[in-house]
């Protein structure tokens, strides 16, 4: 299979061509092998076609160099290829249920085109069992073929970091496991093609599955214990950061701060496997506990500014408050799952008037997922506060003396500046702003 995909003689196909899937299909297109990158949004797709990424994980320069992606909304065209990767999103749902119909739709769709000989490469994060007793069972019935026989599938979960432009994923060790020793191989041997430190070859897809889905829960974890310190130090009047700072001084010491911990995957991943062994019979203590302190910031956020605006003898309702980012991350347009609208929903929630600026994310996206109307920094109304949610790199460089033109000018009132990030130098804020940060 390697030698046939070198030689142009077999394709890869890659179901989901977003934050995952979008720098697999360059990392392989870009040794000359063949890719045929599906997606069903056809807007997305337009876009590819004509040099544009709405990730900017690539960026339009490299997009143009690639010549050997096929972007398609045709799943027929799935018919020309025999190694499959499939890249979609797997979110949970209501109750933090896990939700798979994406990657049950990408079955259903793989399995009617599926030709004999093929290899079927699932990265969606899931928790174990789902390949095997959901997958499987979907690409045997759609096809009329038989796994292990027929056809051959593996499990190797995507690492990628949305935005990191050092740890991607040609570089970055690939976990991969099949169905079977030759299944393996073959998958370890095609993903050998474009990762340079190489691949780990799992004992089972279980255990990929496993992998995974601890990957992030245990960053969620670790991220909860520091959100939950900043809460306790909160209440004794303590910084946090300079307890941190103290603290890292110790050579085995786990660097983690406190933040909103959004996006796609550390706020879900944990949900995939205490979902699961929920179903097994054991209910999750520690890591549970951490998702409720993960998602219980935004709340402690904005009630602590409401808090300042009190002290500051602010009237709350119709007080306005300019809160900087709204992607989950920094320097990354993606939005899914952002916890900085959590804060803007509970300061309106108590009748403040909420600005949002953000130069990375998408205008229209950000209203069509949040009802938000992104504003720019010039022009704005006098405002309240600020809230500094994310460390974009454009944030990076301001300077408070500059932030402090756009705050009331009323007399004797000192700004309020929440800093979420830890961007700006305490001692030097403190002498300009009312300045806190988690």
């Amino acid at each position: 299979m390697k030698k046939a995909i070198l030689n142009k003689e077999e394709k890869i196909s890659i179901i989901g061509m977003g934050y995952v899937g979008l720098p697999l299909a360059v990392a392989f297109a870009e040794k000359g092998i063949e890719i045929i990158g599906f997606d069903l949004n056809k807007d997305k797709i337009e876009k590819y076609m004509a040099g544009e990424d709405p990730t900017n994980e690539i960026g339009k320069e490299r997009l143009k160099n690639v010549k050997t992606i096929k972007y398609t909304t045709d799943e027929t065209e799935l018919k020309n290829a025999k190694f499959h990767i499939v890249a979609v999103p797997t979110p949970v749902g209501k109750n933090n249920i896990p939700n798979l119909k994406l990657v049950e739709r990408a079955s259903l769709i793989i399995g009617r085109n599926l030709k004999r000989g093929s290899y079927i490469v699932f990265e969606s994060t899931v928790y174990p069992g789902v390949t095997e007793d959901i997958c499987i069972p979907i690409l045997e019935k759609e096809s009329g073929l038989k796994c292990g026989v027929d056809f051959k599938v593996g499990y190797s979960p995507e690492r990628v970091n949305p935005g990191d432009k050092l740890n991607t994923v040609e570089t970055i060790v690939k976990i991969v496991s099949g169905i079977d020793e030759e299944a393996l191989k073959t998958i370890a041997e095609v993903y050998e093609i474009i990762v340079k430190p190489g691949v780990h070859r799992a004992s089972s897809i279980k255990v990929a599955e496993a992998a995974k889905v601890i990957e992030n829960s245990q960053r969620d974890v670790n991220i909860a214990f520091v959100n939950e310190l900043s809460i306790i130090f909160e209440k004794m009047g303590i910084d946090t950061h300079e307890v941190l700072e103290a603290a890292g001084t110790k050579w085995n010491f786990l660097k983690f701060f406190p933040g909103l911990v959004g996006g796609h995957c550390i706020g879900v991943d944990p949900y995939y496997l205490t979902y699961k062994s929920e179903e097994l019979g054991y209910i999750s203590q520690l890591i549970l506990s951490g998702r409720r302190i993960n998602d219980s910031m935004s709340k402690f956020v904005a009630e602590k500014y409401i808090k300042e605006l009190i002290k500051s003898d602010i009237k709350v309702k119709g007080s306005k408050v300019l809160v900087m980012g709204l992607t989950f991350k920094e320097n990354c347009p993606d939005l899914r799952n952002s916890k900085i609208n959590d804060v803007i929903k509970e300061l309106k929630g108590y009748g403040v008037e909420v600005l949002v600026h953000d130069p990375v994310a998408d205008k229209r996206e950000a209203f069509e997922e949040y009802g938000i109307n992104l504003v720019e920094l010039d022009n704005l109304p006098f405002i309240d506060g600020i809230i500094v949610a994310v460390k974009h790199n454009e944030y990076m460089s301001i300077d408070i003396k500059n932030l402090k033109s756009l705050y009331n000018k009323k007399d004797g009132y000192k700004p309020i500046l929440f800093d979420l990030k830890g961007i700006f130098d305490k001692k030097e804020a403190e002498k300009e702003v009312n300045y806190w940060r988690m």
